[in-house]
């Protein structure tokens, strides 16, 4: 898990808190706020994780938010087991770093969010419909987070596209037509 900032077109800073599985690089929970604490991070974790569903680990880095007595008690009570980076370590946490760096990259360099509301509704859909079902990931053979179907077998000369936009013609997915 992570915090990074994304500076709104008012420069307003939000801050975004991402959790992501190490197994298939998805990226299981985000939101955003104008003022973390380690009382709303705690809530984040359990709204992330419904009916035991906890994870046997969390890696963060020593941001004061993750090292406080309040959120470091909540990880005990929840037999989570807390992993703490070095200080000034980010390869650490290397799949979240690179995680948050593709969030930059591939989407907040290009859209400036106008208030929280619009910074949810470009993470929400670039996650939904880019990040986990096409985006292909080195770590994981070339494969997406979530594993979509095999497309149906065509000759080339019988093969047709179908194109999707994605937010608004950033992005587009390709489909065989059958």
């Amino acid at each position: 898990m992570d915090f990074f900032t994304v500076p709104t077109l008012y420069f307003k800073v939000l801050y975004v808190f991402i959790i992501i599985s190490h197994e298939r690089r998805k990226i299981e929970n985000f939101s955003v706020t104008t003022n973390p604490s380690s009382a709303w991070v705690a809530q984040q974790i359990m709204e992330a994780t419904p009916f035991g569903e906890t994870p046997k680990y969390l890696i963060h880095d020593n941001d004061s938010t993750f090292t406080s007595k309040l959120f470091q008690d909540f990880l005990s009570n929840a037999n989570i087991k807390a992993k703490r980076t070095g200080i000034k370590s980010p390869r650490q946490n290397g799949i979240c770093e690179r995680a948050v760096g593709i969030l930059r990259a591939e989407l907040l360099n290009h859209v400036i969010p106008f208030n929280q509301r619009h910074l949810e509704y470009l993470l929400k859909n670039y996650l939904k419909e880019y990040y986990h079902p096409v985006r292909t990931h080195q770590g994981l053979n070339c494969q997406t987070p979530i594993l979509s179907d095999k497309p149906p077998e065509t000759k080339v000369k019988n093969t047709k596209l179908v194109s999707k936009s994605i937010l608004g013609g950033l992005y587009y997915n390709y489909k065989k037509v059958a």
